[in-house]
């Protein structure tokens, strides 16, 4: 390979690395994005308050997510970050699902939590997590949390590198939806009654 073909291929890999290293929310050319029809706003506008009924209210009886994003907290358009608070009673998940604009950074505040994601390819990676543990998941792999715990309740903080990371999760998706079953039924290699069973069971 000629010296201009080595420089021509350096330089298309390093727009490429310079592509990735990019990726998220696109950049906005302000401080920040106001509402639309809105002229000003005060520090109201850049203070959330929906995590207040963390401080008095009881453990919910089942998985419970508080989200900080830019449906929530419109001050968080165009800054790439948002905040969710996991609060998971004794032996419950937070089922299979991704985030496909964001990696999740999860800090565990309270109780221990079994948390695992899966690579595209199908490289399963756990972790047992203790108090005061982060664990990572990268941008758009398929992850889960359970509070293996049969007594204590779990509580953990997630920070995403997007105003909205989105959520999709598995079960909703796939059976919660209007797929045909004869679809799914295939693609699980099952039969339309099975996947009635499940969607039934996703219902109750």
């Amino acid at each position: 390979m000629d010296l201009f073909k080595k420089a021509f291929t350096v330089f298309w890999a390093s727009l490429l690395v310079l592509q990735m290293a990019t990726a998220g929310d696109p950049d906005i050319l302000t401080d920040f994005v106001l509402p639309p029809n809105t002229t000003s706003v005060d520090g109201n506008f850049f203070t959330f308050t929906g995590m207040r009924s963390l401080v008095t209210a009881p453990v919910p009886a089942k998985f419970t997510v508080l989200k900080a994003t830019m449906e929530q907290f419109p001050a968080l358009n165009g800054l790439s970050v948002s905040y969710a608070v996991l609060i998971y009673p004794a032996s419950s998940v937070n089922p299979v699902h991704t985030h496909p604009r964001s990696a999740e950074l999860l800090f565990l505040v309270q109780g221990s939590l079994e948390v695992g994601f899966v690579d595209t390819k199908n490289n399963l990676y756990t972790q047992t997590l203790q108090t005061g543990d982060i664990f990572v998941f990268p941008k758009g792999l398929v992850h889960f949390q359970y509070n293996a715990d049969i007594k204590n309740p779990s509580l953990a903080i997630s920070a995403f590198g997007s105003a909205n990371a989105g959520t999709v999760s598995l079960p909703n998706t796939l059976f919660n939806s209007t797929i045909d079953d004869n679809v799914l039924a295939l693609s699980f290699k099952t039969d339309v009654a099975t996947i009635q069973k499940l969607k039934s069971g996703l219902k109750a």
